[in-house]
């Protein structure tokens, strides 16, 4: 593998450890701002939906939302198969 790869694919796994931050950011601070207007909530809302909303409708509804942790795990695969991969 070329070294431009290597940066590509290395860069990739960085941004996905930054959306696993986000997803974290978005779960906590959910359970302390409850006002849907806050900048940085609306925020880490825009960013983290599309990914968790889809989950959503596969995981069956119930009192808890698992779509972060089912996000983070699959975020976790794609990272291990990208590490396989260099």
């Amino acid at each position: 593998m070329n070294y431009a790869s290597y940066v590509a694919i290395e860069s990739l796994i960085n941004l996905i450890r930054i959306y696993e931050i986000l997803i974290l950011a978005r779960v906590l601070l959910s359970w302390i701002i409850r006002d849907p207007e806050n900048p940085f909530y609306r925020f880490l809302y825009t960013i983290t939906e599309p990914l968790l909303a889809p989950l959503r409708r596969i995981i069956p509804g119930g009192m808890l939302d698992l779509s972060p942790i089912v996000a983070y795990l699959l975020l976790q695969v794609v990272v291990q198969i990208l590490r396989y991969i260099t």
